[in-house]
């Protein structure tokens, strides 16, 4: 929907209501994706696109009555044999269409969606047509159900786009979660073995993952094949000037003091999801000795976790990238890494520690 958003923006900057019509599901071939979006204002004036051509004139047509009665629609539109004149997609495929007027109730919600410069979900409920957007630790608009939210959240963090049906309670919400988000990062410093594993694994995981060496002869696209990107440079230079945020994880595994520690100096100082480094038990005291010699607090290398990954009993390069990716989740999704049948707290958390919030500025929200 982003890429109406300058429109869409002009409308609510004058009060003026519209009715959006996105794509919330496709089967076999299909013009555009899920997510993707048409809306039409009060005097007729359409943007965006949701299939080419193909059905768009049905779609406006939806997106009027939706304005005149405010109500929320649903509509399949399929290639049709019988009849080559019905309204459908000539590709073959099937889309599913959700249609809901924006009016001043629920307009705060699709502002935040489209104002945010950070990642965001907008929420809707298929059966009602409330609207919440929400940040990874903020929420405007509508209010859910807590599980609706934590698996809206799960959503948000992986940049899916899809519907769910959740049971809350006693019942059960249907809902459709559009994530505007770039994948989350994952850079792996230091070109060993270790690392083409643990790459691997990042991208198996939803990760952009990056890996990063100071010395061109090991840092090879060849060496990591499944890394979206391989850079020569030194880490801590490298890992200061370039984009990071809540989501990003850090994966040190240089083991080597003159790389590890400005590496670490500049990663426990950064608001990033994980840090984590590799080496031995003596590397790891060592390394918090030289960590304190140059002036890191207890409170910042009480973020590092070292040495990085779960005891799985893991030898190989592939076993030890599922330790670290363990350790990674466990971190990321409030999980104990003690293993289910051992433990009775909930398999699926809803709520996990939170960090400073950051909300699109001059909206109002909630830390739901």
């Amino acid at each position: 929907m982003r890429d109406i958003a300058a429109q869409i923006l002009e409308w609510h900057a004058a009060q003026q209501d519209y009715a959006v019509a996105s794509i919330i599901a496709i089967g076999g071939s299909a013009p555009r994706p899920v997510g993707a979006a048409l809306a039409v204002n009060t005097d007729g004036v359409v943007v965006g696109s949701i299939s080419g051509g193909c059905v768009e004139g049905a779609v406006y047509e939806l997106c009027r009555e939706s304005l005149r009665t405010g109500k929320i629609q649903r509509e399949t539109f399929g290639y049709s044999d019988s009849d080559a004149f019905a309204v459908g997609l000539t590709c073959g495929g099937t889309i599913e269409v959700f249609v809901q007027p924006v009016t001043a109730a629920n307009r705060t919600a699709f502002e935040a969606l489209l104002r945010s410069e950070d990642p965001v979900a907008l929420v809707r409920d298929l059966n009602t047509g409330a609207a919440m957007a929400l940040g990874s630790w903020w929420t405007v608009g509508a209010t859910f159900h807590e599980t609706v939210v934590a698996e809206a959240r799960a959503m948000l963090d992986t940049g899916a786009t899809g519907i769910r049906t959740i049971g809350c309670d006693d019942a059960e919400s249907t809902v459709f979660v559009q994530s505007e988000v770039p994948p989350p990062r994952m850079i792996v410093f230091g070109a060993i073995d270790f690392a083409a594993a643990v790459a691997r694994i990042g991208k198996f995981l939803g990760y952009h993952v990056t890996v990063c060496d100071a010395r061109p002869i090991f840092a090879t696209p060849a060496r990591f094949p499944d890394a979206d990107e391989v850079v020569v440079a030194w880490p801590n230079t490298y890992l200061a000037d370039t984009h990071i945020d809540a989501r990003t994880v850090l994966c040190v595994l240089t083991h080597d003091a003159k790389f590890d520690v400005p590496l670490l100096e500049v990663a426990l100082r950064l608001p990033v999801a994980f840090v984590g480094a590799m080496g031995s038990r003596r590397t790891h005291d060592d390394r918090l000795t030289r960590l304190r010699a140059i002036g890191m607090t207890e409170t910042e290398l009480a973020r590092l976790r070292s040495p990085i990954g779960l005891d799985l009993g893991g030898r190989t390069p592939e076993e030890t990238a599922v330790s670290i990716a363990a350790e990674i989740v466990a971190v990321r999704r409030g999980g104990s890494g003690i293993p289910l049948g051992r433990s009775a707290a909930p398999i699926h958390r809803d709520t996990v520690p939170m960090p400073e919030l950051r909300i699109p500025d001059g909206l109002e929200f909630s830390t739901q």
